[in-house]
């Protein structure tokens, strides 16, 4: 695990749970708490997925490179929206 990487991945989960909101006009955890959920599981969910499909292997051996900050925004970004999803529909759901 790099911090660099991490960061990334936190950043683009950031971004990812909060277009994730936007599109389905899920307003459960607003704002701030998307962007809280979407970093928190674009950081963790981006370090599991990354190794699960075999894409942080080579980008880890070779240093920041294209290859690594395109993974790193992909698997952030995709697990960030789907933990910012998750909760919001949980918090909703909890509410009624």
């Amino acid at each position: 695990m790099d911090l660099t990487s991490l960061l990334i991945q936190a950043a683009s989960g950031a971004i990812g749970g909060n277009a994730a909101a936007a599109a389905t006009k899920n307003d459960a955890l607003g704002t701030l708490g998307n962007t809280i959920a979407g970093a928190l599981g674009g950081g963790v969910g981006g370090q599991i997925l990354g190794p699960l499909l075999g894409l942080g292997g080579a980008a880890a051996a070779s240093g920041l490179d294209l290859n690594a900050i395109v993974t790193g925004f992909a698997t952030g970004g995709v697990s960030g929206a789907l933990t910012a999803l998750v909760l919001g529909y949980l918090k909703a759901k909890m509410a009624t």
